[in-house]
C-alpha cells in the first residue's frame, strides 16, 4: 500500500524547509493568495534539494483573506488566471531545471471546484493547456476529479488530515464547528482510516466513501512539523510506503 503526503508551500510558513525533508509532494503558492516571484524560487529551490514533487497551488486572486473569500468569476476568467499562475511556476522550476508535476487549487477556489462543475472544467482545461501531462489533485470524489477524468488528465484524489467531512464528502466549512481537527491522535485514526480503509466518518456520524492517492498536511499550523513527523511514524507502523509516484 502507498500514499502520497503532501503540504501547501511558500505561503510565509517558517518551517517549509524541514516540512520538505518528511512530504513526498510541494504546492508551491503562485502569487495569487500568497507568495511572489522570490518566494516561489527559494521554496522550488528547497523542494528540488529535498527531492519533492513540485507542484503549482494556485489560488483566486484574494491576498487579503489568503484565498479564503468565496467568488463568482467567469470560467474564462478562472481559466486565464489559473494558466497564468501555472505558467509562472512552471518556469520557476524549468528555469531550476527541474520539472513541474502537478497542480491543486488553493482554498475557496478549491472547495468551490468540487461542487461547481464548470468551474472544475476551467481548471481542468487550464492545466491541460499548460501542459497535459501534469496530473490534477482535487478532493476525493469532488466534480474537479471528474473534469480530469472528463479531459483524460492524470487525477489525484486527496484526503485531508486534519479537517472535518461533512456527510456529502466536502470539507467542513472553517467558518463552522468542526472544521479543524486539533487532536492529533483523532487526526491519525481517520488518515489511516482513510488511506487503509476508504472512508471517513463525518461530523454527522455517517461513513463517507473515499480514494487517498495523497494525504494533505496543512504547513501553516502551530504542530505541523511535529505531527507531519507522526503521521510518518504512523504509516511506517502500518507499512504503508510515501511516495508521490
Amino acid at each position: 500500500m502507498k500514499v502520497d503526503l503532501n503540504a501547501d508551500l511558500g505561503e510565509g510558513s517558517g518551517s517549509d524547509r524541514q516540512l520538505l525533508q518528511l512530504v513526498t509532494s510541494a504546492n508551491i503558492a503562485c502569487g495569487f493568495h500568497a507568495g511572489d516571484a522570490e518566494t516561489m524560487l527559494q521554496s522550488v529551490r528547497w523542494a528540488l534539494e529535498s527531492g519533492v514533487a513540485i507542484g503549482a497551488h494556485p489560488s483566486f486572486p484574494d491576498r487579503e483573506n489568503f484565498g479564503r473569500t468565496a467568488m463568482q468569476l467567469p470560467p474564462e476568467t478562472v481559466y486565464a488566471q489559473v494558466v497564468y499562475q501555472i505558467g509562472a511556476l512552471k518556469a520557476i522550476v524549468e528555469s531550476e531545471g527541474g520539472r513541474l508535476a502537478h497542480v491543486k487549487p488553493h482554498g475557496m477556489l478549491y472547495n468551490q471546484a468540487a461542487v461547481d462543475a464548470q468551474l472544475a472544467d476551467a481548471i481542468a482545461r487550464a492545466v491541460q493547456a499548460v501542459d497535459p501531462t501534469l496530473i490534477l489533485v482535487g478532493l476525493a470524489n469532488s466534480e474537479l476529479i471528474r473534469a480530469a477524468e472528463r479531459l483524460g488528465l492524470a487525477a489525484r484524489q486527496e484526503v485531508f488530515a486534519d479537517r472535518g467531512y461533512q456527510a456529502e464528502g466536502t470539507l467542513v466549512p472553517r467558518s463552522q464547528p468542526g472544521a479543524m481537527i486539533d487532536s492529533e491522535s483523532q487526526a491519525i485514526q481517520q488518515t489511516l482510516n482513510m488511506v487503509m480503509h476508504g472512508k471517513v466518518q463525518s461530523i454527522s456520524g455517517e461513513e463517507v466513501a473515499v480514494r487517498a492517492d495523497s494525504v494533505c498536511l496543512h504547513g501553516d499550523g502551530a504542530h505541523a512539523l511535529a505531527f507531519a513527523r507522526r503521521l510518518r511514524e504512523a504509516f511506517a507502523e502500518q507499512q504503508i510506503t510515501v511516495t508521490s509516484q
